[in-house]
């Protein structure tokens, strides 16, 4: 069986997705097979495997930081909530269930199967497993029903690494509570301790790693700075805070509507990847100013964020914006927004059957059972406006949904020519004639270079002669930072290598 390494922290967004990213890229690089993990993760972010499996995006870039085609194996488990205690159980990669946190639960026997049994199939097939936890392992109410945290490291008789975030602050009661709630043989797993985010001055720390291993009884691997990033987020949390000020002059100004049940915001990093081009998330009318474009992101819930738009009077904010001549985007849910009608006749996804949409497409969408989950290729049939530039062109990303989109009028402008690597030719997208306001149900469209520049040219942006920075650069770069910051020598011992 393989060595296995377990990052885990006091806290969701403690850094821990991003610290497996980083390990799996330097042990990668030190010639190592290696393989992300995580038993059970808890978002709307999600990844396509190349059989149509689905799973959370963050191992997804995790497998790519490792060089590896992502499997389902590295995330048995997706929960990808719906509602407020109520979500979405995918198990290994397909949709198993919708049900409420208590059904979750008294299922628990066997989704720890599935888990163990995908682990020992990683563990078989690399030398070294990284595997992640999720939230804290001193959620000590929840503790019977783990089997994501301690569970799995106990499991797997792995090192624990417990990771905590010093941004927030309180990073001794983080740390040193989290040790003092552990039971005795879960304690006897934690190996080190990562004061993560660090700003400023490493040197004025130095009493506070002492500080942590005395009263920790661990020793403490490393220190490491804030790292700024182009790597995807695990979940939405990233963007719950961010940033509804002004835009960077004369950059492009993107606005993304913070959906309450966003999906697959990543989308967008490529954009906000690009010299000149600001990206910005709001959930109100006052913050949206007067952008060069909106965008309506995925959603695992369409229906209700389009009562939601209402609540918020975002809707009527968004239909006036597009008539005075805004550029307007949809993508999968964002797209289905976009159109006359949604319709729900079997509750797939709400208890209203049918609902009018923004009506700045002319489609129409009806939810059935069975979801769509496939890499897709396709090719651009390009119609009005800035579209006829790349007519011809190929784009590649994935797709996740489970509505089937009618245009009434007018042709689609892209055609997908494969979906997991079969040959098909199936219409998607809408535009409006002028080629302002647009939709399909690809993620990942922005990725596409050509398609991405051809669109924000059409918004009045310049090309610079600074180079985007690639999926790949960013990995070598955590990879390097990691490197640096934590002590290679300590790490080495505890994972025996």
């Amino acid at each position: 069986m393989s060595k296995t390494l377990m990052i885990q922290g006091t806290m969701s967004s403690a850094g821990k997705s991003l610290l497996v990213t980083g390990l799996c890229r330097l042990f990668t690089r030190k010639g190592l097979k290696v393989a992300p993990y995580k038993s059970q993760n808890m978002s709307n972010n999600a990844g396509v495997c190349a059989d149509g499996s689905e799973i959370g995006r963050a191992q997804y870039t995790q497998a790519l930081a490792c060089g590896l085609a992502p499997s389902v194996d590295m995330n048995p488990i997706l929960i990808k909530p719906e509602a407020d205690a109520h979500a979405q159980i995918v198990l290994m990669g397909k949709p198993f269930a919708s049900m409420p946190a208590k059904s979750y639960y008294q299922q628990k026997d066997h989704f720890w199967r599935e888990a163990t049994a995908a682990l020992d199939r990683l563990q078989e097939a690399n030398d070294l497993v990284i595997i992640e936890g999720a939230g804290s392992p001193a959620e000590v109410n929840l503790r019977k029903g783990d089997i994501v945290n301690m569970a799995v490291a106990k499991y797997a008789q792995a090192p624990v690494l417990l990771a905590g975030d010093i941004d927030r602050g309180g990073i001794f009661a983080q740390l040193l509570g989290t040790l003092w709630l552990l039971e005795p043989e879960e304690l006897d797993l934690v190996k080190g301790l990562i004061v993560n985010k660090f700003r400023g001055d490493i040197d004025l720390f130095y009493d506070g790693v002492q500080i942590l291993e005395e009263k920790g009884g661990v020793p403490v691997v490393g220190v490491v700075p804030y790292l700024h990033h182009q790597i995807p987020e695990e979940d939405a949390v990233a963007i719950e805070a961010q940033n509804t000020g002004s835009t960077t002059v004369d950059a492009i100004d993107l606005v993304v509507v913070r959906l309450p049940r966003i999906a697959n915001f990543d989308d967008f990093d490529p954009l906000a990847a690009e010299p000149g081009v600001s990206v910005r998330y709001i959930d109100t009318p006052d913050e949206l100013g007067n952008p060069d474009a909106v965008i309506l992101p995925g959603s695992k819930s369409t229906i209700s964020e389009l009562l939601w738009l209402r609540q918020q009077g975002l809707d009527a904010v968004i239909r006036q914006y597009a008539a005075k001549g805004g550029a307007v985007v949809g993508i999968c849910g964002g797209y289905q927004l976009l159109g006359q009608h949604i319709s729900d006749p079997d509750g797939i996804e709400s208890r209203v059957p049918e609902t009018e949409g923004l009506g700045l497409l002319d489609i129409e969408t009806t939810f059935r059972s069975v979801k769509s989950t496939h890499q897709a290729e396709g090719v651009v049939s390009g119609q009005g406006g800035w579209l006829k530039e790349i007519d011809g062109g190929q784009i590649s990303g994935y797709e996740i949904h489970m509505g089937e989109t009618r245009l009434n009028s007018g042709q689609p402008w892209l055609e997908v020519t494969k979906r997991s690597g079969k040959t098909v030719s199936v219409a998607d997208g809408a535009s409006s004639p002028d080629g302002k306001v647009w939709g399909c149900y690809i993620h990942g469209i922005f990725e596409n270079v050509s398609f991405r520049r051809a669109w924000l040219r059409s918004l009045g942006w310049q090309p610079s002669a600074t180079g985007q920075i690639t999926l790949e650069d960013s990995f070598d770069q955590l990879a390097d930072h990691l490197e640096k910051h934590l002590n290679m020598d300590m790490l080495h011992e505890i994972m025996g290598l």
